[in-house]
């Protein structure tokens, strides 16, 4: 059995892995311009496309610029633009009370804290570490469903929980590596380590990782 330190070196060799081959791969597919933008993003991007948000954000941003603009809109407007994200009654609910609660409480701006960020509707740890790392330089450790898959793939973790799989990765991941891991898994897992048909044979990190070895026997 892999002691934890085992474990804290071969998830060395995987960080050290990903940033060779993902050197690029350090922020978000959501696109943004300033915090307010992520944050709505991160919250219509619930089960949907990336590209599919990116195409209704400047809509709503168009249509209403700032978190007061959002919060007193009328809902049906607002349900209207960012209907292609689906579950987009529920959606425009949460992204009126989020920007609601950013007007009474900080002043339409988007706070740099996670005790904030997550006290805001619809706003869990991973929006608010998607927020923190990218528009704060806060290092911030994103368990999305590709980061989930991988790391349990990877057995960095045997939780299922994102939060309890969250506090596995950054007790083996170094602070400063959090963001940019986060986003190198993602990629990693949408283009190489995907959930019906991973490439394990051509994988470069195939020798640390017992499922993909296991793929091969």
């Amino acid at each position: 059995m892999e002691s934890q330190k085992q474990r804290m070196e071969r998830a060395a060799k995987i960080v050290a892995g990903l940033a060779e081959w993902y050197p690029d791969s350090t922020g978000t597919p959501l696109a943004w311009h300033r915090p307010l933008e992520l944050l709505l993003a991160t919250i219509l991007a619930a089960q949907a496309r990336d590209d599919t948000v990116n195409l209704v954000m400047p809509n709503l941003l168009a249509r209403f610029p700032d978190a007061a603009a959002i919060a007193g809109a009328p809902t049906e407007e607002v349900e209207a633009i960012i209907r292609t994200t689906g579950f987009f009654r529920a959606k425009a609910r949460s992204v009126q009370a989020c920007c609601r609660q950013l007007v009474d409480l900080h002043g339409g701006e988007v706070p740099g804290t996670m005790e904030a960020l997550t006290a805001l509707p619809g706003v869990g740890r991973k929006t608010a570490n998607v927020v923190l790392g990218n528009c704060f330089g806060v290092p911030g450790l994103v368990v999305d469903t590709h980061v989930l898959r991988v790391s349990k793939r990877w057995e960095l973790t045997a939780e299922v929980d994102a939060e309890k799989v969250e506090s596995d990765l950054c007790g083996l991941v170094p602070r400063s590596d959090w963001t940019s891991f986060s986003h190198r898994v993602t990629w990693f897992g949408r283009l190489f380590c995907t959930a019906r048909n991973p490439r394990c044979p051509e994988c470069r990190l195939r020798s640390l990782c017992s499922f993909g070895r296991a793929r091969e026997a």
